[in-house]
Order: C-alpha cells, then structure tokens, then sequence
C-alpha cells in the first residue's frame, strides 16, 4: 500500500537516507559502549561501569525509534551489521582502549551522531516533517549532553 502523509516520495526517501545513517551510528555507538562496559578496568569501574550501562540502554531505546521512524515513512531499516558498516561513520571497539581511552572514543561516537543528526535536519525541515524533526533534535539534545558527561571526565 502506498503511504500518503503529506511528504512526497521523493522527500521520504532522502529523510529515510538520512535517518538509516543516523541508525547506524547509533547501532555502532551502542555496540560500542556495551562492549566499553563489559571491559572497562582501573580505579574509576563502577563509576564506568554504570555510566556506560545507562548510555548503551538509552541508545538500545533510540535505535529502535530511528527504525520505526523510517518505516513511518515508508521505506525499509537498515538491519543488518553490513548494512550498518557501509552507513556508519564511528569505528568500532579495537578492544584493548584503557578507560580513559574509552571516555574519548565515547565523546567522539556522541559528537558524530550529533553531527549526522544535523545533517539530516534540512530535509526533513524542508519537508515539514515535525515527527522527524523532533526526533533529530531529540537525538541531538541527548547526544550533546552526554557528550559533556564524558568530556567532564577526562578533565
């Protein structure tokens, strides 16, 4: 059936395009961070530890609303650990970072999810998309602020 929500084809795909980005950085952060907190060593553990858990369980939240999002929209979720690779620009986990080297890793996963979200606004601005609209700026907020947590730590 063919969707009909005021957003033409053309529009939705290129929203879409930049939400399955968005997606796969989240996926990619989040991967990350639950690696980070199983692994994570050295006198500030716990602190980590449970720092880390509530980040990776507020990206496991986001990813799916990402995903749904693009369905809204009509097109199809990226799903897969291929997919995400050739859509993500945040590395993975090379598994032997020292804690302090995750805080940083953390920081630059956050900021470019920042970065990914504001370079899918323009579309979905321009297509007055408000539900995806609100969704990057929500994504934005929280990836900001968290970007700030991380950073207070390494000073």
């Amino acid at each position: 059936m063919q969707v009909n929500i005021g957003i033409d084809s053309k529009d939705r795909e290129a929203i879409a395009s930049g939400l399955a980005r968005l997606l796969a950085d989240s996926y990619t952060l989040y991967l990350k961070t639950h690696n980070y907190h199983w692994n994570v060593e050295g006198p500030m553990f716990n602190t980590l530890h449970t720092l880390f858990e509530q980040q990776y369980t507020e990206l496991a939240t986001a990813v799916d609303e990402i995903a749904e999002r693009i369905r809204a929209l009509g097109v199809k979720a990226p799903g897969s650990y291929s997919e995400f690779a050739k859509l993500a620009s945040i590395e993975e986990a090379k598994g032997s970072e020292s804690a302090e080297d995750m805080l940083r890793e953390l920081v630059l996963g956050q900021e470019a999810i920042v970065r990914t979200a504001r370079e899918a606004f323009p579309v979905a601005e321009k297509s007055n998309d408000e539900p995806t609209a609100d969704l990057l700026t929500q994504r934005m907020q929280t990836h900001e602020k968290n970007a700030w947590m991380l950073r207070s730590m390494l000073a």
